[in-house]
């Protein structure tokens, strides 16, 4: 009988280590996500901010280029000018409307978050067999 008693101590006490471990995982694995977010947070807050002043110096200096080309090509006809310009500046927002595509669907969120989570379950289903 206390020999029963021993081994349902036992593993109530085994039991409790577990679920420990357990919950010290999961917190661990949630410190790990939130600094994620928050490194993922301002990462594209950065390029957001670096892409709008992209744009905005691209358009004037679009405009300026534009500009100072009709004003230098007066042998040609402004229209004709202009409407080349217009097919390589459409070439050039095709060519980088293909690279932010490319770059959205590469991108991956989290990525530590899931691979230390799917090493997490590998060790515990070795542990559990």
């Amino acid at each position: 009988m206390e020999e029963s008693i021993g081994s349902v101590r036992q593993l109530a006490a085994t039991s409790q280590e577990f679920a420990r471990r357990l919950l010290t995982i999961g917190e661990n694995r949630l410190e790990l996500l939130t600094v994620e977010v928050q490194e993922e947070r301002e990462r594209l807050l950065h390029a957001l901010l670096l892409a709008l002043g992209v744009a905005a110096f691209g358009l004037l200096t679009g405009i300026t280029l534009t500009a100072a080309i009709v004003f230098l090509l007066p042998a040609c006809s402004p229209a004709a000018v202009l409407l080349t310009l217009t097919g390589l500046y459409g070439a050039v927002a095709v060519y980088l409307c293909r690279r932010l595509i490319r770059l959205l669907r590469d991108w991956e969120t989290l990525s530590a978050s899931i691979d230390q989570l799917q090493k997490d379950r590998a060790c515990l289903e070795k542990i559990l067999a």
